[in-house]
């Protein structure tokens, strides 16, 4: 698999966009760190290519979960937090505390909605052969495994949004008529806001990425 797709995914592209310096302790690029955990969704479409259901018919097959019905889910969820990131922003200001606030909420909120599709979709998978039984147990390993270090890369985007705000707000205010005005809406602040939109929609790709390539296995799995 080629690190050339995990260096240009949609999240790396938005950081590198904020031309944010990496931190001097930093040994390891943040896109090769990401590197590690990003391609989980191309491995299950691998794994569910080497090991195809042998099975004419399963007992377990329900009509609940049926792929269509997990896409139409798997949309909605997507919509939902792509409108909550696309929402206004905190009151303009100076002080990056409401925006770290607000970055944090929609992580949250990602974190549990997304949490709570996923395993809906492993339920599905289980339930249709014993080959995508497997491979939603699988899924249910590697999200564990990787948790903590998905917590930790992720809770980097935050601080590197923070080094972008103070960039610009000094910038903003060594060329202000009048030092310590108010941002205006229009400013800096704005597109600042623009910025950090940009970066939760792109990190709302990355943590749907694995529920997307689980969707595909079972949509394969009834095509085959």
């Amino acid at each position: 698999m080629s690190r050339t797709v995990f260096n240009h995914s949609g999240l790396v592209r938005a950081l590198a966009d904020l031309a944010v310096a990496e931190t001097p302790d930093s040994k390891q690029s943040f896109a090769d760190k990401l590197g590690q955990w990003l391609g989980f969704a191309e491995a299950l479409s691998l794994y569910s290519a080497l090991n195809p259901g042998t099975e004419q018919t399963s007992p377990l097959r329900t009509r609940v979960g049926t792929p269509a019905e997990l896409r139409a889910a798997f949309e909605r969820v997507r919509n939902a937090l792509a409108d909550s990131a696309n929402a206004t922003a905190p009151e303009p200001g100076d002080d990056f505390t409401p925006y770290h606030r607000h970055h944090l909420a929609r992580q949250r909120e990602m974190s549990a909605e997304i949490g709570l599709l996923r395993a809906s979709v492993r339920t599905a998978l289980a339930r249709r052969s014993p080959a995508l039984k497997r491979l939603a147990a699988l899924d249910a390993v590697m999200e564990q495994a990787l948790a903590a270090r998905e917590r930790n890369l992720l809770a980097s985007v935050p601080q590197r949004l923070s080094k972008r705000f103070q960039h610009l707000n000094a910038a903003h205010l060594a060329n202000a008529d009048a030092p310590g005005q108010a941002p205006q809406p229009d400013g800096w602040l704005a597109a600042y806001c623009a910025e950090m939109r940009t970066v939760l929609l792109a990190e709302l790709e990355l943590r749907l990425r694995p529920v997307d390539g689980l969707i595909a296995a079972l949509e394969n799995d009834m095509t085959g």
